[in-house]
């Protein structure tokens, strides 16, 4: 299985880095091209193993797999200037904003397209990775999920729901960056260091995750564990339902769907 990314800048560079610890594609079969010297030779740097390119073209001769990981008003240029046969070739796009029938101009009617959406965690193999298909069939969907799986966790969703999951994926990362600074800001005021405050609070946002993710449970559930009559916990809940937590988290992902 050889892969090519167009592209190594933050996303694709992640990406590349991902795939060489994971079981599927091996780092000498990871192709990347780039303007950017700084970028190839950070990649290099990373893993001798991968090869590195300034041509597209090279970089996808060889590859089973195409990954478009560029600002999106290039990726027009870069594919009707590169020569494929996408009827055997896969195309991955990770490319803002672009629908996959847009994709069909620049390649094939018959092309085997992707469209992803991952988050920043995938840098830390923690991604949650949306994927939407176009003339792909259920082995070479259950291939891109393979991939990303490795690099987090993905999911199939239909292309129409790509708004509404990345407001709640992609955008929603930050909004959870912004309750671990908040709830940093309260440790401080309470005489927690800033760095133990932030480690305190990270800890305990990847253990709600990881209990969501891990059993069959629903986040009712698990505040009902801790919410003890009389209790602290059930004082703050009420407070943040008070101040209109619930309704402000609505308002923002909703906002970032508009």
């Amino acid at each position: 299985m050889k892969i090519a990314i167009i592209g190594a800048g933050n996303m694709g560079g992640a990406i590349a880095k991902g795939l060489t610890q994971g079981s599927i594609v091996k780092a000498k079969d990871i192709f990347v091209s780039d303007i950017s010297d700084a970028n190839l030779n950070e990649l290099k740097a990373y893993n001798q193993e991968i090869n590195i390119t300034k041509d597209n073209q090279e970089a996808v001769n060889a590859a089973d797999i195409i990954i478009l990981a560029v600002k999106p008003w290039l990726a027009r240029e870069i594919l009707v200037n590169i020569e494929a046969d996408y009827c055997k070739k896969i195309l991955v796009s990770i490319v803002a904003g672009i629908p996959l029938t847009e994709y069909l101009a620049w390649t094939s009617l018959s092309a085997v397209l992707f469209r992803l959406v991952p988050n920043t965690a995938i840098s830390e193999l923690a991604s949650m990775t949306l994927i939407a298909s176009l003339n792909a069939g259920e082995e070479q969907q259950q291939l891109i999920l393979n991939i990303f799986n490795e690099l987090g966790l993905a999911m199939l969703v239909p292309e129409k729901h790509i708004p509404a999951t990345t407001a709640l994926t992609s955008c929603g990362i930050a909004y959870v960056f912004k309750y671990i600074q908040a709830a940093m800001q309260a440790g401080i005021e309470m005489g927690i260091y800033p760095k133990d405050a932030m480690k305190m609070v990270a800890q305990s946002v990847k253990g709600a995750a990881e209990i969501i993710l891990n059993n069959e449970t629903h986040p009712s559930v698990e505040i009902d564990k801790v919410t003890t009559p009389g209790g602290i916990t059930i004082k703050g809940i009420n407070e943040l339902d008070h101040a209109g937590f619930t309704s402000a988290i609505i308002k923002a992902i909703k906002k970032s769907n508009e």
